[in-house]
């Protein structure tokens, strides 16, 4: 996870599964109810982005979960206050998260 403060964006990801896939460009942006997955796009010729990766709406949850899990648990002092209510259930298991920064098939069904 490669963490930062562009703008309303937070890190850029990728997803590895246990099968050998590797998906690129996810992105942890911070929305106005706290922080959310932007799938990996790519810019039309009309200057539109347009999602390359679909997932249904539990898939794109359980994602969300791993990945802000793996934001918290990676920094010290978040930066936004909705990311301060994330961290207490990923502090109580502080040796698990960091295991799932590499995702893997158990944490993502598909």
């Amino acid at each position: 996870m490669n963490k930062g403060q562009w703008g309303k964006l937070r890190a850029f990801f990728d997803l590895k599964t246990n099968d050998g896939f590797v998906i690129k460009g996810f992105k942890l942006v911070e929305g106005i109810s706290g922080l959310f997955v932007g799938m990996p796009s790519t810019q039309g010729k009309d200057g539109e982005y347009y999602d390359t990766v679909f997932a249904d709406k539990e898939l794109r949850d359980e994602l969300q979960q791993v990945a802000i899990r793996a934001y918290g648990q990676e920094s010290v002092g978040s930066p936004s206050p909705s990311n301060s209510e994330m961290p207490p259930p990923q502090e109580s298991q502080p040796s698990e998260p960091t295991k799932n920064t590499e995702f893997s098939d158990d944490d993502i069904p598909f």
